[in-house]
């Protein structure tokens, strides 16, 4: 990321999204609750999202700057509020991600590239329904539903133009990270393995995302 601060008009505010996210992990360990911590929580996706509009130079910047926001509201109101309102707001912050990632779609793709892309969607539901099918059916019905928003997501991720090695893979990242929420909460896992897993997965994943979308529209803005 050194290398790339000519297009890079807040790096500060990147620097200070990486604190915030990595440190609130310690957060995660703990077991700590509270006001604060929710706050803390939302403060590394959230400043990813106002690095996000400093470097905005169109819409594509802004929408991605809209799609990190909602995350962020997300990651509040899963704790402060509630687990349906938590998911409610990612769920809109993924359809203005996909929203996104169709309006630049790769113009060309390989084979197992696209293969890829048609298996994202059904082998994670087929995934999320094994770890939740013994939830209640409304429960079962939300997480298959909320998984297929993701899914989604992360496909049109991987078929977009954006950097695969960052916003593809970050997605690919985010996918799992909710996946392994449902192994903790179904009993396939243990709450104790998965708290190694979701944070890092879901934060590395929304930073990759972000470099990968804002680095590349800054950086076409100033050619």
């Amino acid at each position: 990321m050194n290398g790339e601060q000519g297009w890079d008009r807040a790096h500060w505010l990147w620097m200070a999204a990486l604190v915030g996210g990595s440190s609130y992990f310690a957060a995660v360990i703990l077991h700590l609750d509270g006001a604060l911590i929710w706050a803390w929580k939302a403060s590394g996706v959230g400043l990813l999202a106002a690095w996000a509009a400093a470097n905005a130079c169109g819409r594509g910047g802004w929408t991605m700057a809209a799609a990190l926001a909602f995350g962020a509201l997300g990651d509040w109101m899963l704790d402060a509020i509630g687990m349906m309102q938590g998911a409610a707001a990612f769920a809109a912050g993924h359809v203005i991600a996909i929203v996104l990632y169709l309006g630049n779609r790769r113009a060309a793709m390989t084979g197992s590239q696209k293969l890829l892309v048609a298996v994202v969607v059904p082998l994670a539901l087929l995934a999320a329904w094994g770890l939740t099918k013994t939830a209640e059916p409304d429960q079962m019905a939300a997480a298959l539903a909320y998984t297929a928003i993701v899914a989604l997501m992360a496909a049109t991720a991987w078929a977009s133009r954006f950097p695969r090695y960052r916003t593809g893979i970050g997605a690919m990242l985010f996918l799992a990270s909710d996946l392994f929420i449902f192994a903790g909460e179904g009993g396939a896992l243990s709450k104790d393995v998965t708290m190694w897993l979701v944070w890092p997965l879901y934060f590395g994943g929304q930073a990759l995302i972000a470099w990968g979308v804002v680095g590349t529209l800054a950086k076409e803005a100033k050619l």
